[in-house]
């Protein structure tokens, strides 16, 4: 059997890449952890998603986002606890196509990417 292509995680958008022992199951896999499977998707998620693209909206093409700068824009309180959600929502506009994420100008994979990001819309 040809390995099946990665899928995205439902909710924090991280790579699943094929397991043998999900053999049989691969089609039911949706979670990358344990974490994301006691989480699933939850609607509070959602308009994380659309501040990230209203925000982008707002500069110039090409410009780019902190995430901070969107967790700030939800409410000044409580901005750190909001950057994970931010960073999560960012890895599945990815997973969609409508995002990038940037490293030192370049494009990164969102999956393994560690440090300080910038959120950019697709070309």
């Amino acid at each position: 059997m040809a390995t099946p292509p990665p899928k995205e995680c439902a909710v924090c958008g991280r790579t699943i890449t094929w397991r043998k022992k999900w053999e049989r199951d691969w089609e039911n896999v949706r979670y990358c952890s344990d974490r994301c499977r006691s989480r699933k998707a939850q609607v509070r998620d959602d308009p994380l998603e659309q501040l990230i693209l209203d925000v982008l909206a707002t500069r110039a093409r090409e410009a780019t986002v902190c995430p901070s700068e969107v967790a700030r824009a939800a409410g000044e309180e409580g901005w750190r606890e909001r950057m994970e959600p931010v960073r999560e929502a960012a890895r599945r506009l990815v997973a969609r196509g409508e995002l990038d994420i940037l490293q030192g100008g370049r494009v990164v994979d969102p999956s393994t990417v560690r440090g300080p990001i910038r959120l950019r819309l697709r070309r």
